[in-house]
């Protein structure tokens, strides 16, 4: 899955790609580069992010998704948590919901519920201006497949079938460094839910506190955390770096199959 951000304030790439002509090419690049989905978002979630109104967030991230569903045709999720934003975005093209509030905010549910889309359920701990200032868990592996399981069964109860269902475990989001390097070490228990698994390790902080690289010096760890997320049963890699991740995950999936696929 190919990072996409519509945004002036995300963390890794703000500002790059929230001119339309320069996210479209970038859109074009990673489906060349081959992503098999890509994942536009018109609001950043890192801490201390603002909110962002939905007709902006909609104004950013709708003819986007229309230009790229037409003249790519590769699928294309959407990275929000707002009921309104999730009807236009599918309205114009878009295949999938991928809400890091696990579609817990006024609406968001019924709105999944009524529209023919996938839905990804992300674990988050607090919400994102403030998610970071003091996360604790007794166990987080146990407590984000538990918080998952619980969503989901309030998903199948609304309507969606689990056949639309993926989960995230929300690495970086209410978590300190050393709840990320536990919850991927442990990765298989959230795998364990039955569904698919989406991870988005790509140039987070936690690659910067192990390696002592800033966010652009992070490749190199974003795609051997990658390979690991993938041994523990991750089946969708959420990246920005999608030719050189997509490289090393055709490697290490030969080798875990045994070299089917050469």
């Amino acid at each position: 899955m190919g990072i996409l951000n519509v945004t002036p304030d995300s963390f890794s790439d703000g500002g790059r790609f929230n001119r339309f002509d320069a996210a479209f090419r970038h859109a074009e690049r990673m489906a060349a580069e081959g992503a098999a989905i890509i994942d536009v978002g018109g609001e950043s979630t890192r801490p201390g992010a603002d909110a962002v109104p939905a007709g902006k967030e909609i104004e950013r991230v709708v003819p986007l998704i229309e230009a790229i569903a037409a003249r790519t045709g590769i699928p294309l999720s959407v990275d929000t948590s707002k009921p309104e934003v999730m009807q236009a975005a599918v309205a114009a093209g878009a295949v999938m919901l991928n809400d890091v509030y696990a579609l817990r905010r006024d609406g968001a549910l019924a709105m999944a519920a009524s529209l023919d889309a996938a839905v990804c359920l992300m674990h988050m701990q607090g919400e994102p201006r403030t998610m970071q200032s003091d996360p604790r868990y007794g166990d987080v592996a146990g407590e984000v497949a538990d918080f998952l399981s619980r969503r989901v069964a309030a998903c199948v109860a609304a309507g969606i079938d689990r056949s639309r269902i993926a989960v995230d475990p929300g690495f970086g989001f209410g978590k300190t460094d050393r709840h990320n390097v536990e919850l991927l070490t442990n990765l298989q228990r959230i795998q364990s839910l039955g569904l698919p698994l989406l991870v988005g390790l790509s140039r987070k902080n936690t690659l910067g506190k192990l390696t002592g690289q800033p966010v652009e010096g992070r490749l190199a760890a974003g795609i051997a955390a990658a390979v690991l997320a993938v041994e523990r049963g991750a089946h969708i890699v959420r990246t920005h770096d999608v030719r050189a991740t997509l490289d090393a995950l055709k490697v290490a999936t030969a080798i875990m199959r045994a070299g089917d696929n050469l």
